[in-house]
Formats: C-alpha cells, sequence, structure tokens
C-alpha cells in the first residue's frame, strides 16, 4: 500500500485526507513525495516506556504516538470528498441529460455541525453571555480560541462560508458546504440594478471552485464578485443585458486570472508543495421586464419552472463536459458517454489556464409566470432532468424564494451532500402587456 493511503493528515497543514489522495487540497503538498515509513517499530526495553508516554503508556502531549495518528485531535473536520482532478479537453458544450452515478449513502460522522450562528446565540442565550462571546457549537460550554477552536472540548468550529443565506426582494440564495467536502467551495452574488427606463433588473451570479485547482475557493469569490460589480456598472447605463452578460463572465475571467499570480503561501523552502491555477465555474441569470437572460461557463445550470406546472419546464444551459461534448460531436452515445469515467469533466472554466475564454448566453422571454433556479452541480446531481428540479422545488417558490432555495439545498444534502451545494431562487413575475422594457 503506497503512503498516500497510509497518511490520514497532511505533513504540510495538519488537513484531513481521504485515501488515493495524491495532492492536499488545501495547501497543495505533494503526498506521493512523502517516504514510506520503516517496516520496523523501535524496540522498547523491558520496563522502561515509549518516548512521548507516562509509565502507564498514556501519551503525554495529547496525540496518539502510534504510526497513523493523524491530525491535531482538536480538528474536527469531516473526511474529504475522494476527487479526482477533471480531465481538461478543448471542445464546445454538448447537451448533457443522463442519470448521475449513485454516490455513497452517509454517516453519522459526515454531518456537519450547527452553524455557528445559531449554536453560539442559544448558548449566549442559555449562559447569559456576553452575545460578542463565541461559545463552542459541540459543548456549547467552552471559549473559541483565536485559531477557531473550542478551549473545552478542542473541537473546530464551523467557518463562515460553511453555510450561507441572502434574501431581497426579489431573489435569493443559499450556499452549504456539503456532507464530504472540508470547506465551501461555492461562491454567490444577487443584487438589484435600477435600469434608464425606472424598471428593475435582478441578478444572480453563481460560481463553483475547481476543487483540483489551488485556491478554488478564492476564485469562486473573486469571480462572484467581479461579474455582479460590472453588472451593476453596465446594466444602469442602459447596456443589454445579454452583452452586459457576456462582458460580466470575462471580468469574471479576468479577476481568476490574477490570482494565479498570487501565491498563497511561500513554495521556495518546501518542494513538495504543489500550486497551479485557480480555477472555477460560473453561471449567471438576469431577469428584467419580460426578458430572462443567462449566461454560463463550465457545468453549473440555469432551470426554468412555471409556477403553475401546467408548461413544461426547461434546463436553459448546456454543460461544458466532456460527456455532452462526446455526444453532441457524434462520436458516442449518450448511455455510453456517461458511463465513461471522464463524463463529468469539465471542457470549459475561468482560470489562467484555461482555453480561450467565450461565454454562452441566451435570451428568453417565458409566456407565463415562473421561477428561475440558478444552481451548481451539487443541486442538480439529486435533480438532473427539468421535471425533477420542477417536482423537488415548492409550488410556492415565487412568493418564498429563500424558503425554496433552503428546501434545494436541504434536498441535495438528503441526497448525500457529496459535493458544495449553492442555489439562487428568482421569481419571474409576468408584467402587464407593454410594461417594462429590455
Amino acid at each position: 500500500m503506497s503512503q498516500t493511503h497510509q497518511l490520514s493528515a497532511c505533513p504540510g497543514c495538519e488537513e484531513p485526507l481521504e485515501t488515493g489522495d495524491s495532492f492536499c487540497e488545501v495547501c497543495g503538498y505533494d503526498l506521493t513525495a512523502v517516504p514510506q515509513p520503516p517496516d520496523d517499530r523501535p524496540t522498547v526495553a523491558i520496563g522502561t516506556h515509549a518516548p512521548g508516554t507516562d509509565p502507564a503508556g498514556r501519551p503525554v502531549n495529547g496525540h496518539g504516538g502510534g504510526a497513523g495518528s493523524g491530525a491535531d485531535e482538536r480538528s474536527g473536520h469531516p473526511p474529504t470528498a475522494d476527487i479526482s482532478a477533471p480531465d481538461f479537453g478543448e471542445g464546445d458544450s454538448g447537451e448533457d441529460t443522463a442519470d448521475m452515478p449513485v454516490v455513497r449513502r452517509p454517516t453519522a460522522d459526515d454531518y456537519p455541525l450547527a452553524a455557528p450562528a445559531e449554536a453560539g446565540a442559544e448558548a449566549g442565550a442559555e449562559a447569559g453571555a456576553d452575545a460578542a462571546a463565541k461559545v463552542c457549537v459541540a459543548c456549547r460550554a467552552g471559549r473559541i480560541d483565536t485559531d477557531g477552536y473550542c478551549e473545552n472540548c478542542g473541537h473546530a468550529q464551523p467557518r463562515e462560508r460553511d453555510h450561507q443565506e441572502r434574501e431581497l426582494a426579489s431573489v435569493a440564495a443559499v450556499s452549504d458546504r456539503g456532507l464530504r467536502h472540508h470547506r465551501n467551495e461555492d461562491a454567490f452574488a444577487i443584487s438589484e440594478a435600477a435600469l434608464p427606463d425606472g424598471s428593475t433588473a435582478t441578478i444572480a451570479v453563481v460560481c463553483d471552485g475547481v476543487s483540483s485547482a489551488t485556491r478554488p475557493d478564492e476564485a469562486s469569490a473573486a469571480a462572484a464578485a467581479a461579474a455582479n460589480a460590472l453588472l451593476q456598472e453596465s446594466l444602469p447605463r442602459g447596456t443589454h443585458p445579454q452583452q452586459a452578460l457576456h462582458e460580466a463572465i470575462l471580468a469574471a475571467a479576468e479577476a481568476v486570472n490574477v490570482l494565479a499570480a498570487q501565491q498563497a503561501q511561500p513554495t521556495e523552502h518546501d518542494p513538495h508543495r504543489h500550486q497551479n491555477a485557480p480555477a472555477c465555474t460560473l453561471v449567471s441569470s438576469i431577469v428584467t421586464g419580460g426578458l430572462l437572460v443567462v449566461g454560463w461557463i463550465g457545468d453549473s445550470r440555469v432551470y426554468w419552472v412555471p409556477d403553475d406546472r401546467s408548461g413544461p419546464p426547461a434546463r436553459l444551459t448546456e454543460d461544458d463536459s466532456w460527456a455532452a461534448q462526446m455526444v453532441a460531436a457524434g462520436l458516442m452515445g449518450e448511455a455510453e458517454a456517461y458511463a465513461d469515467d471522464r463524463a463529468h469533466a469539465i471542457t470549459g472554466w475561468l482560470g489562467a489556464d484555461a482555453y480561450e475564454i467565450d461565454p454562452h448566453t441566451a435570451s428568453f422571454k417565458p409566456d407565463r409566470p415562473g421561477v428561475v433556479v440558478v444552481c451548481t452541480d451539487g443541486l442538480w446531481n439529486y435533480a438532473e432532468a427539468a421535471q425533477e428540479m420542477a417536482h423537488v422545488i415548492p409550488a410556492d417558490a415565487a412568493q418564498r424564494p429563500l424558503h425554496s432555495a433552503q428546501v434545494l439545498v436541504g434536498h441535495a444534502l438528503d441526497g448525500g451532500g457529496h459535493d458544495n451545494v449553492t442555489v439562487a431562487v428568482l421569481p419571474f413575475p409576468m408584467l402587464p402587456q407593454g410594461a417594462g422594457s429590455a
């Protein structure tokens, strides 16, 4: 068995590892370069105790003394996903409609702790402590040190980005770490922009970090912020929403490219630390007047679901993926393409190592009210077909977008939550005839 299968924690940053990992997802440490440990064990004379233990054989430094003891017991992180590096390749996007492979069911250890704000508020109310003081979400008693660990039980506290929710008058979004990843690499931005004719444009941008890339969480955050900022600037000037979205995706790509020149940590003293270009995907939607505009790079999606369900729901984007490319080119049948191990490798993304960026955009004019669902594959893996998405989203989604986004995220977590999950829900109201313009 190779050393990468035996390591339980990264030698560089002590993050927990999964079997088969070649690089640490957090710091990029090259795990294949770690030498094998000797097969023999140190001999201990009779009547003496091993180094690092007391005479009774108990560890004196708070850690197990044997090989494979792993990271600091305080870490508290759930196991990370065993994710293979995507097989990037050239090609245009194609249609992706096959069922996703079944993922293993979660165990009790996979579920994340309660959100820190909730737990902290509850513990603070029970103890009558200062509202500003943080209380452990596990033991509900210990205070949190500057490193984010409980001083009482040593439990790592959830990070702020692990679960985020935001709601505006015309859009809501929820993002969650999921049950397998050790961090949330998704990001979103929602906003409203005033148009020259006095109407309002509703904006949702959702980005999914590429886990095999360095600092995917930074890439997704930078892309979402840059795209939203450009839309906020160009739409009030009267730029057509489809053109504005095209330019916003290019601005997001440039923001991610800038990260490639910024190393997160110095590597000159560590030859095993691996660095590559930060990368992410992006999908966005703009609702204004009677117009619905979508734009994307990668495999995140936009779905349309009518309010009354009298009309058929639809997927409005086509994945930039290997399987979709093979099917579109007529090189493989759908069943054969999606049975391949490379099926969900993306062929389009934002990053310094990406091919020439060619944003996909499209405009639609729905003939009835409905809701627009903008999401990462962490959701659509569990509701891939448009009919499945329509079945999962609540019937009153247009009136309760935040609740609907919460329900959709819950559906993904109940299904296994093997990836980060992010979804934005935008109601599409039908305006009176002649009202509004694009």
